[in-house]
C-alpha cells in the first residue's frame, strides 16, 4: 500500500516540476473579439462584451453558418470566432513520459482500490501471475456486459486523456489508451488477457475520451475569475476527471489569460426527464406493463453544415439515456459518433456534411444487451422548408469489428458473460421536421446484423424504431412523447429461428438550450 502511495506522490511532484508559466500576451497577435484588453474596463464586463458581440455578429444567418466577418481569422477560427486548435502557445506538448507515468500511476491505484479496499481476488497479482499471463497468452474473458461495455471504455477514457491533457492529438492519444490497456491485461489482474478488453478500452475508450475532452473544452475559460472560474473548473472536472488532475499539477487550474486559449464548437444540450411504460404485450401502446422514471441527455457538437476544413470530432453526438425503476440497471443506452474526416457540400438549398464516422452503441434493457464499436460512413443533410422551418436527416452505414449482444431472452441476473462476441454491420437513419421553435417530429431507425464469432454460433437482427414529438410550452421547455418498438430475430445453427418483440412509451419534460449563436434543433 505503501509503495501507492509513492507512486501518486512521484507522479505529483514531477509533474509540478513542469508546471505551465503563463507567457507574456500580445493581444495584437490575436483576433480581438476574444481578449481582454488592459484598461478597458472591468474583466467581466469585457466577457460579457465579447459573449454580446460574437452573438450578434458571428451566429448562423440565413444560410448554414455565419456570415464572412472581418473579427475572424478563418485560418484559426471557425466562423463563431472560437479557436480551431488549442492554442499551442498555452496548451504545450509535455514530454512523452509525463502522460506514461500518469497512466502507469492511474492504473496502480485503480488496483490499490481493487486489492486493498475490495479485497478483490482478480488484484492478487504478482511476478508469478505476470510470467503466467505473460506465458499463457489471450482469451475472451467471462466478465460481466456493463463491465466490459461502460466500465473499460471510460478507463480507457483516462488514459486516452492522459495524453489530450498533455498535448498530444486525437491520434496520438490512442496509443496511451492501448499501452494502458495491455498494462492493466498482464499486470493489473491475475486473469489472462482478454482481446474484448483490449478493443473496448483502447477504440471505444478513445471516442469517449475524446467527446469528454470536447466538452470540458467548452466548459473551461482561463480569462474568467472568481466564482465563475471555480465552477468552470469543478464542472469541468466532473466531465473530464484526467485533464482537471493534470491542470491543477501543470498549473493551468490557477492561471489568467487575457484571451481564449481552448478550442471550441457551438453546442446544444438536451435534457429530459419523465415516465417510461414498458408493455407488457406487443404492440399494446398504453396498455399493461412496468412503469419506470427515465433521464435523458443529449450533446450536439459543431455546425455540421459549415463550411470547413475538417479534423476529427469538429462534430458529433452523444445521446445518454437513464432508467430507474426496471431492475438493477440504470444506464440503458449511450449512442454517440463523431466524424473523423469529411467534406461539406451544397447543392441548391440543401446543405450536406459526408464523411467517415466512428460509433459507439451501447444498449442494456431487459430484453437484450448490445454493445458495438464502429466504423463506417455517413451523410447529414439540412433542407430549409421556410425561414424558421427545416428537415434535418443523417443516414450512416458502419462496418462492425467487433461487438457483444446477449443470448437471452428476459432480465440478465448472471454474474458471469451471458452474451456472444461478434461483428457484423449497423445502419443508422435519423430525421427531425422542427416546426420553428414551437414542435418537432423526429423519427429514428436503427439496424444491427450480427454474426457470433465466440458463443453460439449463428446471427442476430436487431431493429429499433423510435418515432418522437415535442411541443414547445414556454421558451426553452417543451412537453414531448416517444414510441420505441425493438424487433429481435436469433438464428442459432441447429436451433429454431427466435423472434421477441418490445415496446414502450415515454412522456416528458424536455429542456432544449440552444448556442445563441448556432441556430436549429439538430435533433
Amino acid at each position: 500500500m505503501r509503495s501507492s502511495y509513492l507512486l501518486a506522490f512521484l507522479l505529483l511532484s514531477v509533474t509540478f516540476l513542469y508546471g505551465q508559466e503563463v507567457p507574456k500576451q500580445n493581444p495584437k497577435k490575436v483576433a480581438p473579439n476574444d481578449t481582454i484588453v488592459p484598461g478597458k474596463g472591468t474583466r467581466e464586463d469585457q466577457l460579457k462584451k465579447i459573449k454580446e458581440v460574437k452573438v450578434e455578429k458571428l451566429s448562423d444567418s440565413a444560410g448554414n453558418e455565419p456570415m464572412k466577418s472581418k473579427l475572424v481569422d478563418t485560418t484559426k477560427q471557425n466562423k463563431y470566432g472560437d479557436l480551431l486548435n488549442d492554442d499551442k502557445e498555452y496548451n504545450k506538448r509535455y514530454p512523452l513520459w509525463i502522460p506514461s507515468v500518469e497512466v502507469l500511476g492511474t492504473l496502480t491505484l485503480t488496483w490499490a482500490a481493487d486489492r486493498f479496499i475490495l479485497n478483490a481476488d482478480y488484484a492478487r497479482t504478482g511476478f508469478n501471475t505476470w510470467k503466467y499471463n505473460i506465458k499463457t497468452g489471450w482469451e475472451w474473458d467471462t466478465d460481466r456486459f456493463g463491465i466490459n461495455f461502460i466500465g473499460h471504455p471510460y478507463s480507457g477514457s483516462l488514459s486516452f486523456n492522459a495524453g489530450r491533457a498533455n498535448g498530444y492529438n486525437y491520434w496520438q492519444s490512442y496509443g496511451f489508451a492501448l499501452g494502458g490497456s495491455l498494462l492493466w491485461e498482464y499486470f493489473g489482474e491475475n486473469t489472462k488477457p482478454s482481446y474484448n478488453d483490449v478493443i473496448n478500452t483502447s477504440v471505444n475508450g478513445a471516442i469517449l475520451g475524446e467527446i469528454l475532452y470536447r466538452l470540458s473544452s467548452n466548459i473551461l475559460d482561463d480569462r474568467t475569475r472568481g466564482a465563475e472560474r471555480v465552477f468552470r473548473e469543478i464542472a469541468a472536472g466532473v466531465v473530464d476527471p484526467m485533464r482537471e488532475f493534470n491542470r491543477l499539477v501543470q498549473g493551468k487550474a490557477f492561471r489568467r489569460t487575457n484571451k481564449e486559449v481552448y478550442e471550441k464548437e457551438p453546442l446544444n444540450i438536451s435534457l429530459y426527464a419523465g415516465l417510461r411504460e414498458i408493455t407488457d404485450a406487443p404492440y399494446d401502446m398504453f396498455g399493461h406493463g412496468t412503469y419506470s422514471g427515465i433521464i435523458n441527455a443529449q450533446f450536439d457538437y459543431g455546425n455540421p453544415f459549415e463550411l470547413r476544413k475538417r479534423k476529427p470530432f469538429d462534430f458529433f453526438k452523444l445521446r445518454i439515456d437513464l432508467d430507474f425503476g426496471v431492475g438493477r440497471k440504470y444506464l440503458d443506452n449511450v449512442l454517440g459518433y463523431g466524424i473523423l474526416l469529411g467534406t461539406n457540400k451544397q447543392a441548391g438549398k440543401m446543405a450536406f456534411l459526408i464523411g467517415g464516422f466512428q460509433y459507439y452503441d451501447y444498449w442494456d434493457n431487459n430484453k437484450f444487451e448490445l454493445g458495438t464499436v464502429g466504423f463506417g460512413g455517413g451523410v447529414i443533410s439540412k433542407l430549409p422548408l421556410s425561414k424558421t422551418s427545416n428537415l434535418y436527416t443523417s443516414i450512416h452505414v458502419a462496418f462492425v469489428p467487433f461487438a457483444g449482444n446477449s443470448n437471452r431472452f428476459g432480465p440478465d441476473t448472471s454474474q458471469f458473460r451471458d452474451y456472444n462476441f461478434g461483428g457484423g454491420s449497423e445502419t443508422k437513419f435519423e430525421t427531425t421536421f422542427n416546426l420553428s421553435k414551437y414542435a418537432t417530429a423526429t423519427l429514428r431507425y436503427y439496424f444491427y446484423w450480427i454474426h457470433t464469432y465466440v458463443g453460439a454460433p449463428g446471427n442476430n437482427f436487431i431493429q429499433i424504431v423510435k418515432p418522437r414529438f415535442t411541443i414547445k410550452l414556454y421558451k426553452y421547455l417543451s412537453v414531448g412523447c416517444e414510441y420505441s418498438l425493438y424487433y429481435n430475430d436469433r438464428y442459432i445453427t441447429g436451433l429454431p429461428a427466435i423472434h421477441t418483440i418490445q415496446t414502450d412509451q415515454k412522456i416528458f419534460i424536455l429542456l432544449y438550450f440552444e448556442d445563441r449563436q448556432r441556430r436549429g434543433y439538430y435533433n
